[in-house]
């Protein structure tokens, strides 16, 4: 990433950003305050050089080991679902699916700390260089078993997971707080649905947000 600059400039500049935000909006997106930070994130740092023209296309991209970048429509759409109507900054967000750290990077402004888990050790030191060179230092990042979640760490006010599991794990909605919101796909490849659950003491009250489509959660981690 050395001597890449975050301000962009052709194909990642403000303007190529700019019609990002306006097929955003086009597509349903309304919280402004997701829009704003979709705007200031520079997208182009979060994947390879080469796809870097690329990066402010709402398209998915890979990221190496197999894995992706969410389409920016569903990284705001998520993030959006995660946080409209609630008190910011959330205190604390758990993040399943860290990945190259871009979802990351849109909700730490919106928490106190943001606790991320990738399964994939090679992820995680890019991430945490990108986030470090981006002054984004409220977040912790460790290499676990999403399905777990971070017990030591619980309750959180959010979860967002950004890989669908068939069902929701269990130890996801123990570490959910009173009033906190876990947002994640559920389902098999091709039928898979995006939904809110919303804790309320020991009721799970459920929205279907849409069809989405993700790689699967798996479990374990590896380096």
């Amino acid at each position: 990433m050395s001597g890449r600059d975050a301000r962009g400039i052709g194909m990642t500049s403000a303007r190529t950003r700019e019609r990002l935000i306006t097929t955003l909006r086009e597509a349903g997106i309304e919280n402004e305050t997701v829009l704003a930070r979709m705007r200031e994130v520079p997208r182009h740092l979060f994947v390879d050089e080469a796809l870097a023209s690329r990066a402010y296309e709402n398209t998915v991209l890979p990221i190496g080991h197999g894995q992706t970048i969410s389409q920016p429509y569903i990284v705001a759409l998520m993030t959006q679902a995660l946080i409209e109507g609630v008190k910011l900054p959330l205190p604390k967000v758990l993040e399943i699916g860290t990945g190259c750290g871009y979802q990351t990077a849109l909700l730490a402004a919106f928490a106190r700390h943001v606790f991320g888990i990738e399964r994939i050790n090679a992820l995680l030191q890019p991430s945490r260089q990108r986030l470090k060179s981006l002054g984004i230092n409220n977040v912790s990042l460790r290499n676990a078993d999403g399905f777990d979640g971070w017990p030591s760490q619980a309750p959180f006010q959010g979860i967002l997971v950004a890989a669908a599991p068939s069902g929701v794990p269990e130890a996801l909605l123990d570490q959910l707080d009173d009033n906190g919101r876990l947002v994640i796909p559920t389902g098999p490849a091709g039928r898979q649905s995006l939904v809110r659950i919303t804790r309320r003491g020991d009721d799970f009250e459920r929205e279907a947000l849409g069809a989405v489509s993700f790689v699967p959660l798996v479990a374990g981690r590896t380096e």
